[in-house]
């Protein structure tokens, strides 16, 4: 039996991408704490501390979800007196159809980014995947970028190439649950606008879980940099990450980065 069709563009490989990019909090402090209303509101607030920079940065997020009509709404505003608004679409107008309209308003010199609308589609049949999206600037009436996604999605494992920044990057990802607690994937990148460099960047890491609040996580990519990172739910609600990256043909140098975080839900 095949797996359901995403609900959205961003869903097209987000298990490779997860296990490679996520809990693996390098080179700073992370505090991120997330509270739901009743109402299906919920607010989000985080900050960081850079160990290398210094500098201190953070974030307040609210969310308004109402599900029953595919309508979410997110505003954050960051230390940097930057004011974003976000208002996105899902499945409302067509089954399959986001879409998305984003805003950016730096309070401090008035500037003004958009607004951007971002509109995405997939399609799908007995796992077979295939799907766009597109950003136009309102202000400008031109297409800022675009991009395409296909691939085959199966219940324990997924493969998907992807075309992005208006075709000019490419990727390649897998994902593979091979067994209840082992997660396995690989990504591979190529970026046409990389001046001088025609190479394929590669990576491939792994997802192990201890029991079901802990698990440890693994990866390396053809530079030769190991990530490791160690997750832990403390008690429910309550979770904590540490993470380090790792120059392994450089052992000798100060070029190793660690770092932690902490996720606090209610």
């Amino acid at each position: 039996m095949s797996a359901p069709v995403p609900v959205c563009y961003s869903d097209i490989g987000k298990s490779a991408s997860d296990l490679l990019g996520k809990d693996y909090p390098v080179g700073t402090i992370k505090l991120e704490s997330k509270t739901t209303a009743p109402n299906n509101v919920s607010f989000i607030l985080s900050g960081q501390k850079d160990l290398k920079a210094g500098g201190i940065s953070g974030e307040f997020k609210s969310k308004y979800n109402y599900p029953k009509r595919g309508f979410l709404f997110t505003g954050t505003w960051t230390t940097a007196n930057s004011l974003n608004v976000q208002v996105e679409l899902d499945n409302n107008l067509a089954k399959g159809l986001k879409l998305d309209l984003n805003t950016n308003l730096h309070l401090a010199s008035g500037s003004k980014k958009g607004p951007v609308f971002q509109g995405d589609v997939v399609i799908g049949h007995e796992g077979f995947l295939i799907g766009g999206e597109a950003f136009y600037n309102v202000s400008d009436g031109n297409v800022t970028r675009y991009g395409v996604s296909t691939g085959f999605t199966a219940p324990e494992y997924n493969i998907t190439l992807k075309a992005t920044n208006s075709m000019a990057a490419y990727e390649l990802l897998y994902y593979h649950r091979v067994h209840s607690d082992i997660e396995a994937g690989a990504k591979a990148r190529w970026d046409t606008t990389t001046s001088g460099d025609n190479s394929i960047s590669m990576e491939v890491g792994t997802k192990y879980f201890l029991d079901r609040h802990t698990f440890v996580k693994a990866k390396i990519d053809n530079f030769g940099r190991l990530g490791l990172g160690y997750t832990q739910e403390l008690r429910p609600g309550v979770k904590i990450s540490i993470g380090g990256s790792f120059e392994t043909s450089k052992l000798s140098t100060n070029s190793h980065r660690i770092g932690v975080s902490f996720n606090l839900e209610s």
